[in-house]
């Protein structure tokens, strides 16, 4: 065998090695379960969905007079789609107005029966009163009778002039006593027809306040702005179908866009990492392009139960730094509740720790050889944790647990 025969054999012989250390050592599932440890700044967030809402708004009320007339329950028979642009006095709904109606109907048969009431008043009055009068004046010529008849009896016997001048006499009292009497009957009637007038006219005035009432049963908006519904005591939107109440008038509200908040609710976990001032990235479902920063405003000492769930959930409100003309009311939100940020610290991803008997480790990877080396752990998020001793920056550190090592003695921290 010549010289360049032997070079080739070794030199297939040093290939053969080579790619068996690579394909054997260097396998695709190895390569994808070992990363570098990294050094760099450690950012803890709790994530969160909420809902856009604006801080300020405007309410759009119903009738809220209903009640004065007793109708307590208002549904709403039109309403225009949420989202909205209206103008000041733009149209925004109707309410159902089949009640007050009936009471219309109602107070105008009332009216009917109190005019028929004041007419036959009217006519008893006058006639009471004309009575009066004639028999005022008859008592009047009988007196003027009596004394033209007395001084023509200037020559008749004492008794009968005596008779003459007490009948005048008695006349002249019946007159004042039925003058008196006149006086009476007048005031009286007169209180009886201001009686009657009063109750047409109260029963007039009601009628033209129904009439205001029922114009307000058609609802316009007082402001510019777009419609977006409201909520009643349930959580559900209120629409077409749905009832107002004296206690809960608004039908609908005009947000501010230029003030928003993303109202969200945190686990009993998580709400103790939250607090007030912490900033957030907030984004959106329906546009995620965009990004906008926030800050946590409030968060809930007292946990509330949510309908079909035991766990208690605490609402915390993040206000909105900036605007953007594509965000709604209502929309689905993402907080990213920046807790905590540590700057130069060493972290690995938490699928490369493992524990036995409270003792923390990894395995690492040096050179040819592989070990389990004791870890000192700090914080963690929910991608990677922070290790303080046991590794060091760019240290190859395996994702999941080499096979065959199991039982490989654990090299700890002060060894």
């Amino acid at each position: 065998m010549n010289r360049k025969k032997i070079v080739i054999i070794i030199s297939a012989i040093i290939v053969c090695l080579i790619g068996y250390y690579l394909l054997g050592s260097d396998k695709e599932g190895d390569i994808a379960l070992t990363t570098k440890v990294e050094k760099g700044t450690f950012i803890n967030e709790v994530l969160i969905s909420g809902e856009a809402q604006s801080t300020s708004s405007k309410k759009i009320n119903g009738p809220i007079a209903a009640r004065r007339f007793n109708i307590y329950q208002l549904k709403i028979q039109d309403l225009v789609a949420e989202g909205t642009i209206v103008k000041k006095g733009g149209y925004i709904g109707k309410l159902d107005a089949s009640e007050v109606n009936g009471k219309i109907n109602d107070a105008m048969l009332s009216l009917e029966s109190a005019q028929s009431k004041y007419t036959q008043q009217q006519l008893d009055t006058t006639l009471t009163l004309k009575q009066e009068r004639n028999a005022i004046k008859d008592l009047q010529f009988k007196i003027e009778d009596d004394k033209l008849e007395l001084k023509s009896s200037i020559y008749e016997p004492p008794t009968t002039i005596k008779k003459l001048e007490i009948n005048i006499e008695k006349n002249e009292r019946d007159l004042k006593e039925k003058k008196e009497d006149y006086s009476i009957k007048k005031r009286k009637a007169v209180a009886k027809m201001v009686q009657v007038g009063t109750e047409v006219a109260k029963i007039k005035k009601k009628i033209e306040e129904l009439g205001n009432l029922q114009k307000d049963f058609t609802i316009y908006s007082e402001d510019e702005g777009m419609v977006t519904y409201v909520k009643d005591w349930n959580g559900n939107k209120k629409k077409v179908g749905s009832t107002i109440s004296p206690w809960e008038p608004a039908i609908a509200s005009l947000p501010d866009l230029t003030k928003m908040e993303s109202k969200t609710y945190s686990n009993e976990v998580d709400i103790r990492k939250i607090k007030k001032g912490l900033p957030v990235v907030i984004g959106f479902d329906a546009f995620p392009e965009i990004e906008l920063t926030g800050e946590v405003t409030s968060v809930a000492n007292v946990g509330e139960n949510k309908r079909g769930s035991d766990i208690k959930l605490f609402q915390v409100l993040i206000k909105l730094n900036e605007t953007n003309k594509n965000i709604r009311p209502g929309m689905t939100t993402s907080n990213r509740i920046k807790t905590h940020e540590v700057d130069d610290v060493l972290m690995v991803p938490l699928e490369s720790i493992f524990t036995k008997d409270s003792i923390s480790y990894v395995y690492t990877k040096s050179g040819y050889s592989t070990e389990k080396r004791q870890v000192k752990l700090g914080m963690a998020n929910n991608q990677v944790i922070i290790v303080e001793e046991g590794l060091k920056e760019d240290e190859t550190v395996f994702l999941s647990k080499p096979e065959g090592l199991e039982e490989k003695r654990i090299k700890l921290l002060d060894q």
